[in-house]
């Protein structure tokens, strides 16, 4: 999926809505564990009530690692079916990865090859030659973590060297390495306000946001500082939607869940014009 086509289902949907699939075996309802797949089942149930307000879902890859080749079919089957059954959807593999070139190599052919992901999260510290492998996948994406929402965040990422951040350092090295059309960041909700400086470094590009909902950030002062003229914006909720109830009626409520959200980013995106 490219920039353009990406804009045009958030348009459509009047949202930007990233439905994050953190499913966790220990919280999904009871009654799945008698299923063959329990997380897809989750999944599915989820999917199908979400999908009419989400532009993108954002599967947290620990999730199925810690259930070993169990885990790792029911993603596969996950994303197979959001691209029979939703293909215009945004499918990220919040992965995080980065690592010497000829791994990266690898980690890009899982999964943009054999999994068939729009995107990646992936982690910059080790360089260009971690993060390349990534941007040589036509209409494929890199999200580079660049100002996350963990309190671990200040160890790093807002170290100065003179007056230039290591995360500020982070957006305007990578805009060498790939475009507006390629080139995605993290960009946690809970530090919206530092969203006004980062739109000074990369005003076009796209921003995942996580944090809203569960983990405190307002999506209200996420698309003050955060949209441009093209959204520019995927902000991920995840344990708000897909968690908000335990009970044989857990999909019905995530569905009205994400269409709140979903309301309330169409009247963010009239405000400012989008659409």
């Amino acid at each position: 999926m490219n920039y353009t086509q990406l804009f045009e289902q958030i348009k459509t949907k009047k949202s930007f809505l990233c439905t994050g699939l953190d499913s966790d075996i220990k919280k999904i309802p009871q009654h799945l564990l008698a299923t063959d797949s329990p997380l897809f089942e989750f999944n599915k149930a989820i999917i199908d009530t979400t999908a009419e307000y989400s532009v993108a879902y954002k599967p947290n890859l620990a999730f199925y690692e810690s259930q070993g080749i169990e885990g790792w079919k029911a993603l596969e089957l996950t994303v197979n079916y959001i691209r029979k059954n939703y293909p215009e959807i945004f499918i990220i593999a919040d992965a995080k990865r980065g690592d010497i070139g000829n791994t990266s190599n690898l980690y890009a052919r899982a999964f943009f090859e054999n999994m068939n992901f729009d995107a990646v999260t992936v982690a910059p510290y080790m360089g260009e030659d971690s993060v390349s492998p990534f941007l040589s996948y036509e209409n494929k994406w890199v999200i580079l973590l660049a100002l996350t929402s963990n309190k671990g965040a200040d160890d790093f990422q807002y170290f100065a060297e003179g007056e230039t951040k290591l995360f500020e350092k982070v957006l305007v090295k990578s805009q060498e390495w790939a475009g507006k059309d390629k080139m995605m960041y993290v960009v946690g909700a809970t530090r919206a306000e530092m969203l006004a400086d980062i739109r000074k470094i990369v005003p076009e590009h796209f921003l995942l946001v996580p944090g809203v909902g569960a983990q405190g950030g307002s999506l209200q002062e996420v698309a003050k500082y955060g949209l441009n003229s093209n959204c520019g914006l995927l902000v991920n909720s995840s344990r708000g939607i897909i968690f908000a109830d335990n009970t044989e009626n857990f999909a019905i409520v995530a569905g009205e869940k994400a269409k709140e959200i979903q309301l309330e980013m169409e009247e963010l995106l009239k405000m400012h014009n989008i659409i």
